[in-house]
């Protein structure tokens, strides 16, 4: 159960510090210069896709959500600023009341996007809306990174169910963040009792090598584990020898047996022994779950091998070799006055280097093909027209201030199976590739 459907408050500390010190430096001289309350309009995307990647997947959404929320100056980070001279004394009387009351718009989470998609839209006063700014991209960049790699691992596994293990492969609230995002991305359950507890993801874990060495025997090992968790659980056979453990396994537990782990060796090669042994000692049904630093390449690879699940972690919670999504927080229009009526002006970064951004507040649609399939990412600043006008990607997050509803996981998990389905079947392609639809601007 996901404490979002209880209703329950989601325990998290003032955000407000996390935050790069131009932030506020920035806000400081707008103060002064009396620039700070003009109407602007941030957005966030992605210039290119990660080198080889076909589509991205929002993920974080959720808690950028809570961490806009608890973007708040207590005494205690007031005190911070004032005693290392951060900023000056106007700047911390306006900062102790600050309270987001703007409005947020985004793709849905667990959504695709492509290059220039406009994932995240925030519209207040420059003031309010600049200090979101390394929040919110730290929170996408990762959960996003994350999300997109277990997706790739979930089409490689092709149905079979993935675990998220990787908790002790990244920093311990990282790995929290990684393993609701991996849920998003298609994992089905994680090894973390902190995402567990705190996101409502399945949790699961028996035993590693160390349980095993620390029994006289690899039986007594076997035969504990067995009287304690009963005969569904999981053994772990390659601490000496396979052939030898899964016999022994099958003659403890029985044919019930509910699974054996492999953690080493040629996983194809010793899947297929593995199987072909517990079949001839009658227990047709045990399962075989490998692990040992996978990927999406090397859970393709055992496509045709009798595997019937896969655990995951260090290149999981990595990215899979690309860990950040390269986000940007770009103000794109602005007031030419803080007067609220005062009309607003697209603006943009002008560079060489392929930094260049587009000015103007967009939307963003999908346009499909006669048979459903999405062939564009429609981009635009104008009048959306009439043909995509049902097929708008931007969902309204926050109005005034206030969160509108946030998502149980499982619905945006959902959400990212159907948004997968709804793209061409070269996206689950694993070969390097350009987005597997182009972004149009009109």
């Amino acid at each position: 159960m996901n404490t979002a459907d209880l209703g329950l408050p989601v325990d998290v500390p003032s955000t407000a510090l996390f935050t790069d010190q131009y932030e506020l430096t920035m806000l400081q001289a707008a103060l002064a210069a009396g620039t700070a309350e003009r109407r602007s309009v941030f957005e966030v995307f992605t210039r290119r896709l990660p080198e080889g990647r076909r589509y991205g997947v929002v993920a974080g959404t959720g808690r950028v959500l809570d961490a806009v929320e608890n973007f708040r100056f207590d005494a205690d980070v007031l005190g911070f600023l004032r005693e290392n001279a951060i900023v000056d004394e106007p700047t911390l009387k306006w900062l102790a009341s600050y309270r987001f009351g703007g409005d947020i718009w985004g793709y849905p989470e667990g959504e695709v996007y492509f290059p220039g998609s406009p994932i995240l839209r925030v519209e207040g006063s420059f003031a309010e809306c600049v200090l979101l700014e390394t929040v919110i991209l730290s929170i996408l960049n990762h959960d996003s990174a994350i999300a997109a790699a277990a997706s790739r691992m979930a089409s490689a596994a092709g149905g079979r169910p993935l675990i998220e293990m990787g908790a002790r492969r990244t920093h311990e609230l990282a790995a929290v963040a990684a393993a609701r995002a991996a849920y998003v991305g298609g994992f089905a359950t994680t090894s973390d009792l902190a995402a567990g507890f705190r996101y409502g993801i399945p949790t699961v874990g028996t035993s590693a090598h160390a349980f095993t060495l620390l029994h006289d025997r690899e039986r007594d090992a076997f035969q504990a584990q067995v009287n304690s968790l009963g005969r569904g659980t999981t053994l772990l056979v390659d601490t000496y020898d396979v052939t030898e453990a899964v016999r022994m396994a099958v003659e403890v537990a029985g044919p019930e047996l509910g699974a054996v782990r492999i953690d080493s060796g040629d996983l194809l090669l010793v899947a297929h022994r593995v199987r072909q042994q517990l079949d001839e000692l009658g227990a047709r049904d045990t399962r075989i779950i490998v692990t040992s630093d996978l990927d999406e390449y090397a859970i393709a690879s055992l496509a045709a091998a009798p595997v019937d699940a896969y655990g995951v972690g260090t290149q999981l919670v990595t990215g899979s070799g690309h860990p950040t999504c390269s986000m940007v927080y770009k103000l794109v229009a602005r007031a030419e006055s803080a007067d609220p009526k005062a009309p607003l002006e697209a603006v943009a970064k002008r560079s060489t280097g392929g930094k260049t951004s587009i000015g103007g507040r967009k939307w963003a649609a999908r346009r499909l093909d006669e048979r459903g399939v999405a062939e564009a990412e429609v981009i635009g600043t104008g009048a959306v027209p009439v043909a995509l006008a049902d097929r708008q990607l931007l969902v309204e997050l926050v109005k005034g201030g206030q969160v509108l509803s946030r998502e149980p996981l499982d619905a945006v998990r959902d959400r990212h199976t159907t948004s997968l389905a709804n793209l061409p079947l070269s996206a689950t392609q694993l070969s390097r590739g350009e987005p597997v639809i182009p972004t149009e601007y009109i």
